[in-house]
């Protein structure tokens, strides 16, 4: 009898161990075909009979249920400390007091939340963090901060360039659903691993490493504790943790919190599509039959008319719209994909000259590339203009890549005569003005060498605000007009 039992809990456990959980692939089925036929088991103890229902009890064993919803993936994950402060009542109050804000907030957040979880559950890592950009952003990832931190997961830009996100002329990972969750994610397990401790990770996160390490260690000095709650923080870093636990505790338990959380299932909601050509953000939200829109949301980081494949490889679109992209996309036959290619300024230009070298309105120019009015388009700034029918290529990598724009502020100077000294020369003067000998020269007509009579009148553009150095006669020089001059016309003194 205790073989007879003992065979049967072989065969419940083994059946235990070869079913795959909800969601997992099961491992494959064997062709029988393939596989050798197995040899009659020999029994010692004699042959076995029948085990009726009754006799067989259940191991105890429960089956596990998917989750209904990705709220409840989200809960089934929580793994970090719960955080006991009056702050973490006080925020569950100011949520709660504003349905409203919830409700957009977790909407906005249905495009972008099973992607986090996901990389999250990949990394092992408790999904409590799947709720901080509500904190950071209210997960919007076309937010700016007064401090310039931009994304849902808000980095500013030399912590956005550490973690890889690039920035440029074209594209601000920053803003990249997948790019800035990576680095988000990245830097949190940084964070960790320094700290060892969820609460102190998250505080870096806000303040900053070196903040963090420094209170710590001036408690340790003291003798004090070195937990979230010992620390002495800045008011926005001592609120922060108590937000995210605030939230976490209505997303644990909206019921009791009277919160409404809208359904989001546990499915992906956007997939990620190759491009291999520039393309139009218009023409690629029309291909895939979305709303503009919905569009940029999915891919904010793109904050030009113009996608470059060279520099974004890939775009991401809802779910059920990918197949239909594709085919679109390759049936398209109305012309270029990009009504937009990349240039170079060769010089620093003003944005009118600028406009005329492109064959655009200088409003157009101006408006398109976010140029700041009174500013000069400064020798080597890439810039988004119309591409023409017989432009068959586009923008290359090392551009797309790479493209800045660069700005030096327009300088008004006013044009005044004044008197040249005895020995005077065109050298001598650009340097008492701070301007270019070659300026000079080509203001007066002469050559870069020339010399000047005493007393002979001087044409000179002078910055409006600019004093005259070294007893200059300014206040014998003759105003004649205002104009804008060219940047390479003042020469900044040099430092001694």
């Amino acid at each position: 009898m205790k073989s007879l039992l003992l065979a049967a809990a072989v065969v419940l456990v083994a059946g235990c161990a070869s079913t795959s959980p909800p969601g997992m692939p099961g491992d494959p089925v064997l062709s029988t075909s393939s596989t050798a036929p197995a040899a009659t088991p020999v029994y010692p103890t004699g042959p076995l009979s029948a085990i009726g229902q009754t006799q067989a009890a259940s191991g105890g064993v429960a089956s596990l249920q998917p989750p209904a919803d990705l709220w409840d993936r989200i809960r089934r994950g929580f793994a970090m400390p719960n955080l006991e402060s009056e702050l973490v009542t006080d925020r569950e109050q100011w949520y709660t007091s504003r349905p409203d804000y919830i409700q957009r907030m977790t909407e906005r957040s249905s495009k972008y939340l099973f992607h986090v979880v996901e990389e999250l559950e990949r990394r092992n890592m408790p999904t409590e963090l799947a709720l901080l950009p509500f904190i950071e952003s209210a997960f919007n990832p076309q937010a700016v901060s007064s401090a310039k931190a931009a994304g849902m997961w808000q980095f500013m830009p030399a912590t956005g360039k550490y973690f890889d996100l690039k920035q440029n002329a074209f594209r601000d990972d920053r803003r990249d659903v997948l790019a800035s969750t990576r680095a988000a994610l990245d830097y949190l397990q940084k964070l960790h691993g320094m700290f060892g401790d969820w609460h102190l990770a998250l505080a870096a996160y806000n303040w900053g490493e070196g903040s963090v390490g420094r209170a710590i260690a001036k408690n340790q000095k003291l003798g004090l504790g070195t937990g979230y709650l010992d620390l002495r923080m800045p008011d926005e870093t001592r609120l922060y943790v108590p937000k995210l636990q605030a939230v976490k505790n209505i997303i644990a338990a909206p019921q009791t919190y009277r919160a409404e959380l809208p359904l989001i299932e546990n499915h992906p909601y956007f997939q990620q599509v190759q491009i291999n050509r520039d393309i139009d953000v218009t023409l690629a939200a029309r291909l895939a039959d979305v709303g503009i829109a919905d569009f940029k949301a999915l891919n904010p980081a793109a904050h030009r008319p113009v996608i470059l494949a060279a520099g974004t490889p890939h775009i991401l679109l809802p779910w059920d719209n990918a197949k239909v992209f594709q085919r679109n996309f390759d049936a398209y036959t109305q012309g270029q994909y990009a009504s937009w290619t990349a240039w170079t300024a060769p010089t620093t230009l003003s944005v009118g000259e600028a406009a005329k070298k492109v064959g655009m309105s200088e409003a157009d120019l101006r408006g398109v590339n976010n140029i700041p009015p009174r500013m000069l388009i400064k020798a080597g700034s890439t810039l988004l203009v119309p591409r023409t029918a017989r432009m068959d290529d586009d923008v290359t990598s090392q551009v797309a890549d790479n493209a800045q724009m660069a700005f030096a502020p327009e300088i008004v100077t006013r044009r005044s005569t004044i008197k040249a000294r005895k020995g005077e020369t065109v050298a001598s003067i650009a340097r008492r003005y701070g301007l270019s000998a070659a300026s000079v020269a080509d203001w007066n007509k002469v050559s870069a060498s020339a010399a000047f009579k005493a007393g002979q009148q001087i044409v000179v553009f002078l910055p409006v605000k600019t004093r005259n150095v070294a007893g200059s006669p300014a206040k014998r020089a003759t105003i004649k007009a205002v104009r804008r001059a060219p940047a390479k016309a003042i020469v900044k003194s040099k430092r001694r």
